[in-house]
C-alpha cells in the first residue's frame, strides 16, 4: 500500500490536483500528436535542419505581434504564421535566383530573423518576456492556447492523410513525382505549411528555440525503432508523448523549467534509442545472430 501511495504521490497527484498541470500535460500531447508526422517526413526528406531554421523564421513575426498587443495569443500566432511563410517564399526566391543552395538560404535567414526578433521583444518587454518568447510557458497555457494546439493537430492529421501518397514518393523520388503529377509543387507547399503551423503552434508552449525539440527528436529516436513509416510515425508521436509526461513531471518535482525539461527528456530517450533500439542499436551490433538472420 505504501509503494502504491508513494506512485501515485509521485505521477498521478500533481495531474490530479493541479490544473495547469493537467493543461501542460493535455496541449504538449497534442502538440506531439501534430509535430510527430512532420517530423518524421522531415527526418526523411533529409530536412531536418529546415525545421530548426523555421523555428527561429517565425520569431520576428511573433515579436511584431507582442510589440502591438503583448502576449495576445492571436497577434502573436498571426504574426508567427505570416513570418515563417515569407522566410519560406524568400528562400525559396534567393534559392532559385542566386547560387546559394536551400540549406545555405534559410540558414542565412533563420540567423537574421533569430536576431531581429530578440531586439524586437526587447524594444518593449523584460528580460522575463524575452524568457517566455525563446523558452514558452507550458505551465502556464490557457483554454485559447489548448484550443490553438488541438487545431493545429487536427489540421495537420487531416492535411497528412490527404497528402500522404505524395509525401511519400517525394520522399523517395521527388524527380518521378515531378514527371508524372503536377501535384509537386503543391504537395511540397502544403508540407511547409504543416511545418510553419506546427512551430506556430509549439512556440506558445515551448517558444522558439524549443518548439523543434518535440517535432525532431522523436521522429530521430523513433528510426532505432522500426523501418516502416507508419511505424515511425506511430512511434514518434508515441515517444512525443512519454517526454511529455515525464518532462512535465519532473520539472514539479526537480524544479526545473518545464519546457526544457520535456526537450532533455527527449533527448535522453534519443540516447538510449541510439544504444539500445532494436534496429541497429550500437549495442545490438554485439548480441550474435543466428546464420542469415537480418
Amino acid at each position: 500500500m505504501n509503494t502504491l501511495t508513494l506512485f501515485y504521490d509521485l505521477f498521478v497527484a500533481p495531474f490530479a490536483e493541479f490544473g495547469f498541470m493537467r493543461r501542460a500535460l493535455v496541449g504538449s500531447m497534442a502538440l506531439s500528436l501534430g509535430a510527430g508526422p512532420i517530423g518524421v517526413f522531415l527526418m526523411l526528406r533529409r530536412m531536418s535542419l529546415v525545421g530548426d531554421a523555421m523555428a527561429h523564421a517565425i520569431l520576428p513575426g511573433a515579436a511584431l505581434g507582442y510589440l502591438f498587443a503583448g502576449l495576445s495569443l492571436g497577434f502573436m500566432t498571426a504574426g508567427g504564421l505570416i513570418a515563417g511563410f515569407v522566410v519560406a517564399l524568400l528562400a525559396g526566391l534567393v534559392t532559385r535566383i542566386t547560387v546559394l543552395k536551400e540549406d545555405a538560404a534559410l540558414a542565412s535567414f533563420y540567423l537574421i530573423s533569430l536576431a531581429g526578433g530578440v531586439v524586437l521583444v526587447s524594444l518593449r518587454g523584460s528580460n522575463v518576456d524575452l524568457l517566455h518568447v525563446l523558452f514558452g510557458s507550458v505551465l502556464a497555457l490557457d483554454d485559447s492556447t489548448l484550443l490553438l494546439l488541438a487545431s493545429s493537430a487536427t489540421i495537420s492529421l487531416v492535411t497528412l492523410a490527404i497528402l500522404f501518397r505524395p509525401l511519400v514518393l517525394e520522399c523517395v523520388d521527388p524527380l518521378f513525382l515531378r514527371t508524372v503529377s503536377k501535384s509537386s509543387g503543391v504537395t511540397h507547399l502544403g508540407f511547409l505549411a504543416l511545418v510553419v503551423l506546427n512551430l506556430v503552434a509549439g512556440f506558445h508552449a515551448l517558444g522558439t528555440l524549443l518548439s523543434v525539440g518535440l517535432m525532431m527528436l522523436p521522429a530521430f529516436a523513433a528510426r532505432f525503432w522500426t523501418s516502416t513509416l507508419e511505424g515511425m510515425i506511430a512511434t514518434a508521436t508515441l515517444i512525443g508523448f512519454i517526454s511529455s509526461y515525464l518532462g512535465i513531471i519532473a520539472s514539479y518535482h526537480a524544479g526545473t523549467p518545464t519546457g526544457p525539461t520535456i526537450i532533455l527528456c527527449a533527448g535522453v530517450i534519443y540516447l538510449l534509442s541510439i544504444l539500445i533500439g532494436r534496429r541497429n542499436g550500437l549495442l545490438l551490433r554485439f548480441i550474435p545472430r543466428k546464420h542469415l538472420e537480418a
